[in-house]
């Protein structure tokens, strides 16, 4: 360990201990879904899908979100439950994708997510939660937030790039040692569908997890390219988009992993443009975008719904459409968050 991982992570360490001693617990049950790495792993649409099944086993879904990069202050709406109250730049790209994915589900946006919590229960209809016994709240991003009692820790590792080189910022992905594997309770190894040699990637992977957490039940995830859509709501399903001409630009984690997911839709990817993990674009950046698209004979421009987010109020080319991913799990997964 270098001297400046050392220092990060004697940072890390004091503060872990003095929230954990001042850790504080919700009356009602908390499921919390994160990373030990700085993005990449798929996390929007696993939390869409977490709180779409919690709400048709006939809980009351309430998601707790930082709302990273918004500038609101919390605790405060994203939305109760009718769509966006906030925009982009308040809200935060996640934080509107969801409230724009999830209806009758409430998204509260606060750095305290214990204080968000309480929020939500002192605020919300008692339509939308009028069965105190089935409220649940699902923490977005909460690996690393100690200050609020989890029931259960949901951890998610990107299988194309699961720990990059395994050193901790600043100088690697990890937000934290790769010993804290073992505080999850499911782990989920998402984007298998891209990784090209899977089998002997998984095996690795999962040993290489047993070292920390022998007990663990592991599940496998993929991140289905579902249909292209226009910034107007137009939907065309991948099968339309077969040989077209697609020029693709993102500012995601993972950048190569959107790319792999758009070529397995075996659109003729002809140009593609990775921006830095939650890039605000400007005008300049569109017209540069739809100048060299036009160069390359592109047909389309396509990038990720979380970008989109971004776009909005921008003037935007016509043929700009997004990619929608729904995560796929094995159904035992979910009886495995639920059930026990």
């Amino acid at each position: 360990m270098t001297i400046i991982e050392f220092l990060y992570y004697l940072g890390y360490s004091i503060k872990k201990h003095y929230t954990l001693k001042n850790q504080k617990r919700l009356p009602h049950k908390v499921l919390s879904i994160g990373n030990i790495t700085l993005g990449g792993t798929g996390k929007t649409p696993a939390t869409i899908a977490l709180a779409k099944e919690a709400k048709k086993r006939g809980f009351k879904p309430c998601i707790l979100t930082r709302g990273y990069r918004g500038v609101a202050k919390g605790p405060c709406f994203v939305s109760r439950g009718e769509g966006p109250l906030l925009d982009e730049y308040h809200a935060g790209d996640e934080a509107l994708l969801e409230a724009e994915k999830l209806k009758e589900i409430p998204i509260i946006k606060g750095k305290d997510r214990y204080e968000a919590g309480i929020f939500a229960l002192q605020n919300l209809k008692s339509r939308i939660l009028n069965l105190k016994s089935q409220i649940l709240f699902i923490l977005d991003d909460g690996f690393q937030h100690w200050r609020l009692h989890r029931d259960k820790d949901i951890l998610l590792i990107d299988s194309t790039n699961p720990f990059g080189n395994k050193k901790i910022v600043p100088l690697g992905p990890l937000r934290e040692p790769l010993s804290a594997l073992s505080r999850a309770d499911i782990i989920v190894l998402t984007k298998t569908n891209i990784i090209r040699n899977q089998k002997s990637i998984s095996n690795g992977l999962i040993e290489e997890i047993k070292q920390y957490n022998a007990s663990v039940p592991i599940f496998f995830a993929e991140h289905k390219p579902s249909n292209f859509i226009t910034p107007y709501g137009e939907i065309f399903p991948p099968e339309r988009a077969e040989g077209k001409r697609f020029f693709g630009f993102c500012g995601i984690g993972n950048p190569m992993s959107f790319r792999e997911t758009l070529l397995s839709t075996n659109v003729d990817l002809i140009g593609f443009k990775p921006y830095r993990d939650h890039y605000r674009y400007s005008p300049g950046d569109i017209r540069d975008i739809k100048k060299v698209a036009e160069k390359t004979g592109a047909e389309w421009i396509v990038t990720t719904e979380k970008d989109i987010m971004r776009l909005k109020g921008l003037e935007l080319p016509e043929n700009l459409v997004s990619l929608d991913i729904e995560f796929s799990v094995d159904e035992r997964f979910y009886d495995e968050v639920f059930n026990r």
